[in-house]
């Protein structure tokens, strides 16, 4: 029996041109190259231009996604970003890349979900299309998080880079084991709010305030709840986590995913890893790694793919896809 599904038609990514390093950010904070590389396994993120927006960075990404896909902006049907840094408070950073892209008329808006926020992107995305509302939906994560980083907090400062990354998501009739997504979960707890957030915000202090989080908690719940997420997408879309050919997880932290990657029973190998040149660039960094294991050779059509990753709220969630 023949349905509609939504495939990965393109990918695309987008890294701000200035690089800081570890040994950068030790003239900046008490810190070193080898403090960070042991607590995160970070060595060098990108940092935005003063200005750079989010949706420069977001229509970047999406330019190439678009040229990946063979579509032009006339066929996108939808538009979603993630991020926790609009350009504005209002509108949505999705129309400012709907108009620096010149796409027609459609539905366009933002996701704020943290580091998080591309895997409910993608399942919000997914779920427009298969209900026949869309063909052709733009799903971007795009953070510059470089602007609201506090330069006091050293345990925290070193991590966070800025970036984006696109996938056109698109309509395919097929069968069962073909390609697209088999399954999605998402969560979120906001009792756990107080474990990883911003300290201002409009209605409460009129400012964009800084990143706070505690570090130890965050570990300790990504691991127990990214674990979690993967295994009831596996156990929804009826297959073993053995069959998984890449696991592709937020880049948080590099003792987060081997940790993950451990507890799911997943080869190492098969763990793609980009937190080394990128650090955490929140909802940017799942589509970041995917293309750049697309474009590299890594990933290739038909391999299935288990997204996941946990953030702010806490949010946290999981997708398995066929390539």
């Amino acid at each position: 029996m023949s349905f509609v599904n939504s495939v990965i038609a393109g990918v695309g990514s987008y890294l701000p041109e200035r690089v800081v390093t570890n040994h950068d950010l030790a003239k900046l904070v008490d810190t070193s190259d080898e403090w960070i590389r042991t607590r995160s396994g970070i060595a060098e993120r990108h940092f935005a231009s003063d200005d750079q927006v989010t949706s420069d960075l977001a229509a970047n990404a999406a330019r190439k996604a678009l040229e990946d896909a063979g579509l032009g902006p006339e066929d996108i049907d939808l538009v979603i970003v993630a991020t926790v840094t609009p350009d504005r408070t209002f509108p949505s950073t999705a129309v400012y890349v709907q108009a620096k892209l010149n796409i027609p008329p459609c539905a366009a808006y933002d996701i704020s979900a943290a580091c998080a926020g591309f895997v409910y992107a993608l399942s919000a995305a997914h779920d427009a299309i298969v209900r026949g509302q869309v063909k052709n939906a733009l799903v971007i994560g795009a953070e510059k998080l470089s602007c609201f980083l506090d330069w006091n907090d050293r345990a925290t400062c070193v991590l966070f880079g800025d970036g984006a990354g696109a996938a056109v998501l698109s309509a395919e009739h097929g069968g069962e084991g073909g390609r697209g997504v088999l399954a999605s979960y998402m969560c979120a707890d906001g009792r756990l709010a107080c474990n990883l957030y911003s300290d201002g915000g409009p209605s409460s202090t009129a400012t964009v305030g800084k990143v706070r989080m505690n570090g130890r908690e965050v570990f300790r719940h990504a691991v127990d709840k990214i674990s979690d997420a993967v295994m009831r997408v596996s156990e929804r879309a009826g297959v073993s986590r053995n069959q998984i050919d890449w696991f592709v997880p937020h880049q948080a932290n590099i003792r987060i995913i081997e940790a993950c990657g451990k507890r799911l029973d997943i080869d190492p190998a098969k763990v793609i890893v980009t937190i080394e040149k990128h650090g955490n660039t929140s909802s940017a960094s799942i589509p970041l790694a995917l293309d750049e294991a697309v474009r590299d050779g890594r990933i290739k059509r038909g391999d299935l793919l288990a997204l996941a990753s946990l953030g702010g709220g806490l949010a946290w969630g999981s997708l398995l896809l066929r390539f």
